[in-house]
């Protein structure tokens, strides 16, 4: 999502508030961020506010936020959800598809803005992408098409790459669709996927462990995968040396 387009979301959802509701609102306007704690998150949070700042919203003078992350702890994401809507928080900006539907879940009537949201209309998070309804909005991510062209990609840059294995977020909804796409490519290329379900970070060693032996030839990585504790899943390639060609294939898709 560029940065022009979300900070304008974030913006228009807050100010397309019926006046009745606003005037009960504190002056400070106050924005609620609930993050998934995955691979860019931190990036996102630096570049957030300042994009705000950079219109004449500056913290703590004519704005607040309420940032809230479920640290590697999926099941938390409702409770936070929960805590900004008591917070009375004037537009809450999720990160991630998990977020935005714990986000939605928690209110039908505050404003949600999806960063970084996987199929926005398949996740019931919209109506459709033309008329979203409701209160969420957002960017439908087309990272799944991205991650499935990948695969034609490594393909031309190794053209004896026949196995794939895809590092799948099993708590992520969006997961059905970035899997679907992406066997859909192998079966075109005639490339064998082989898709690897993670619940939490310990399973990513599992996961590492595994490929030593097997040694797929690339590998595609969902970036709502949980934290590894250490670094980076790029880094657990290096480390248990799974990929003797070249570095795993990363999509932002989440």
């Amino acid at each position: 999502m560029r940065r022009r387009d979300f900070v304008a979301l974030v913006s228009g959802a807050a100010a397309a508030m019926p006046i009745t509701v606003r005037a009960q609102q504190p002056k400070m306007p106050t924005v609620g961020v609930l993050v998934r704690d995955a691979p860019g998150w931190e990036q996102f949070w630096k570049i957030f506010p300042k994009a705000l700042n950079d219109l004449g919203y500056v913290e703590r003078k004519n704005i607040r936020f309420e940032f809230r992350s479920d640290q590697g702890q999926q099941g938390r994401l409702p409770e936070l959800a929960a805590e900004l809507v008591r917070l009375k928080a004037d537009v809450i900006v999720a990160w991630f598809t998990q977020a935005a539907i714990a986000a939605k879940e928690a209110t039908r009537e505050m404003p949600i803005v999806c960063a970084l949201c996987g199929d926005l209309f398949g996740n019931g998070l919209v109506e459709s992408l033309a008329r979203p309804g409701g209160n969420e909005t957002g960017n439908s991510n087309l990272g799944a098409e991205l991650a499935a062209k990948n695969v034609e990609l490594i393909r031309e840059i190794v053209p004896s790459a026949k196995q794939i294995v895809v590092l799948a977020n099993a708590l992520d909804p969006f997961f059905e669709l970035f899997v679907r796409l992406i066997q859909r490519a192998g079966e075109t290329t005639g490339t064998a996927i082989d898709p690897v379900m993670i619940h939490n970070a310990e399973e990513l060693d599992i996961a590492f462990r595994a490929m030593e032996e097997q040694r797929p030839d690339a590998i595609i990585v969902q970036p709502s995968l949980p934290t590894r504790p250490g670094g980076p899943t790029s880094r657990s390639a290096i480390e248990y040396r799974v990929l003797p060609q070249f570095q795993p294939w990363s999509m932002k898709a989440g």
